[in-house]
């Protein structure tokens, strides 16, 4: 009988660039809503500050996240065509490094040496790749499904505090938007924390620390702006 088992290492590529566009979304466009207001700017201002800061946070998200993952997986491409081509040339040498892997690993030099071979017979590169080279399926580099995850979740983040800054007065728009992004970090937190496998609370305290620390500190620097222009 199969035993069937589940595991979550198959989402960290998308889970990592969503949870990052999320979080990015909530704090810096609560962190810019935040400064302008405590700054004692108008409620037009504050929602078109936060309009551009989604807009733009979006867009530099998508191509920060592409460019980033590009380049992950032009090194793993250029790793895959280097081996595909000592697999051609070396193939009595490749086998003896995959079988010096396995005897790392604690196998025995026969065993070692016959599970090298049913392997290389199978699949060579794919051997190579994963047990060499450290190239998995789970964890290969998808430019545009991170780019994407990473522009929608931003955006979806983004839009949570200047909803709340739209349907809040400009007198409480930094309590309202501060309270209101802080408890968007911790569910966030709790949230991405679950899907990883990881501690809950470990995740929402993370999550919503950080916020904090840079809302008050534009916060801060909002007050010194608006007192000096005043």
């Amino acid at each position: 009988m199969r035993h069937s088992e589940f595991h979550r290492s198959h989402r960290i590529g998308w889970l990592r660039a969503a949870v990052l566009g999320a979080n990015d979304g909530i704090v810096s466009t609560a962190s810019l809503i935040i400064g302008v207001a405590a700054a004692h700017a108008t409620q037009d201002t504050i929602l078109l500050t936060g309009v551009a800061g989604l807009v733009s946070g979006a867009m530099s998200m998508a191509a920060g996240e592409y460019v980033s993952v590009s380049s992950q997986a032009d090194t793993e491409n250029a790793d895959l065509a280097r081996e595909r081509e000592e697999l051609a040339t070396q193939p009595e040498h490749e086998l003896d490094e995959l079988t010096g892997i396995y005897i790392g690993r604690g196998l025995t030099p026969e065993l070692a040496k016959q599970v090298a071979v049913q392997l290389t017979v199978h699949d060579a590169l794919a051997a190579h790749a994963r047990d060499e080279l450290g190239i998995i399926e789970a964890m290969n580099a998808r430019p545009v499904q991170a780019a994407l995850a990473s522009a929608g979740t931003f955006a979806l983040g983004a839009a949570l505090p200047l909803l709340v800054a739209f349907v809040a007065s400009s007198a409480n728009t930094v309590p309202y938007v501060a309270g209101m992004s802080l408890a968007f970090l911790a569910l966030l937190g709790g949230l991405a924390a679950k899907a990883g496998g990881a501690n809950i609370w470990l995740g929402t305290a993370r999550v919503a620390f950080w916020g904090a620390l840079a809302m008050a500190a534009t916060a801060g620097v909002g007050s010194l702006f608006g007192v000096v222009a005043a």
